[in-house]
């Protein structure tokens, strides 16, 4: 059994290759995904993990990820992830719990986060040509402008207006409307404080 786990572990992250070799002569990624292996061997039903891309390049980020949704999903496991990188969080966590100065401050989904806090969608518009800023403020108040793309926070009433009006005053080619990035959302719900999620 533990052969098989082994040869398993070792296939999926892609470590064959250092193996043999002595940790010190290992890159971050490869010990990272080293460790996970040597984690993994018993095929644990708890999996804690520390801030575990911390340092990597976004390859081996993406594989981290992909690996430890995977076994999640295989496995059926508890994964408990603690980091200050949104990217993990927002790639594995159906369930977040914010701490702030030891108190729990939100326990739920980010689409309960973002309902809570009430800060709107951003609305990224791509436009065929870049716009003067006085046209674009006839849509709502400070937009980020980025040459050709463009990104206003829309309250959630009022997107089908606006992304209406936008379609009928601008060279629109593409639009895009998501929540804002977990980091805006911990900020409105920690008053600028920074959080540990």
């Amino acid at each position: 059994e533990f052969e098989r786990t082994k040869e398993e572990l070792v296939s999926i992250l892609g470590i064959a290759g250092v193996i043999g070799k002595p940790t010190r002569q290992l890159s971050l990624g490869e010990r990272m995904k080293c460790e996970l292996a040597c984690a993994l061997l018993h095929e644990p039903r708890y999996l804690f993990l520390d801030e575990p891309t911390i340092g990597l390049d976004v390859m081996t980020q993406h594989a981290v990820r992909e690996f430890i949704r995977r076994y999640n999903e295989k496995h059926g496991a508890t994964v408990m992830l603690t980091s200050h990188y949104m990217a993990d969080v927002e790639a594995l966590c159906p369930r977040v719990v914010i701490i702030d100065e030891g108190d729990i401050r939100f326990d739920g989904t980010i689409a309960a986060l973002a309902a809570r806090v009430q800060t709107g969608k951003n609305v990224t518009l791509t436009l065929e040509s870049e716009v003067a800023r006085e046209r674009l403020l006839e849509l709502g108040p400070t937009p980020e402008v980025e040459g050709t793309q463009v990104v206003f926070r829309v309250p959630g009433e009022a997107r089908r207006d606006f992304v209406s009006a936008a379609l009928q005053k601008l060279p629109v080619r593409d639009f895009n409307v998501q929540d804002p990035p977990l980091e805006e959302m911990l900020s409105a719900l920690l008053g600028k404080k920074t959080a540990h999620a």
